[in-house]
């Protein structure tokens, strides 16, 4: 009986309510992928190579292979690329690099560009 009566209430609800669906949203989403940033290593003459490798391991999660091969190519070249990444990520990984150098006397530095 309760059943029958909640479907006759629904039913005079529903005839009395109006509807409208000239409604138009016009919001768009952006649904592009993120910027992607290359985050550099610069060489500088103080900075150790051990310690440019333990960074590369830390920060950016490179074995040891990869850290090296890195290490090698901003000693060599003054500068390497050690990965690209949203620039959220890129920025977090660069401070990491700034405040790890710091704290060991070290003046390692990184940036970005956009990739």
């Amino acid at each position: 009986m309760f059943f029958c009566r909640f479907i006759a209430i629904l039913m005079d609800v529903s005839s009395d309510t109006r509807y409208t669906t000239d409604t138009v949203f016009d919001e768009r989403i952006d649904t592009s992928e993120p910027d992607e940033f290359r985050v550099i290593l610069l060489n500088d003459d103080f900075t150790t190579m051990d310690f440019v490798v333990a960074v590369l391991m830390s920060v950016f999660h490179k074995n040891l292979v990869e850290a090296t091969k890195i290490m090698l190519d901003v000693h060599q070249k003054g500068r390497g690329t050690v990965g690209v990444y949203t620039y959220d990520l890129a920025i977090t990984k660069i401070n990491r690099v700034h405040s790890l150098a710091k704290e060991n006397g070290f003046p390692l530095k990184c940036i970005m560009e956009k990739a």
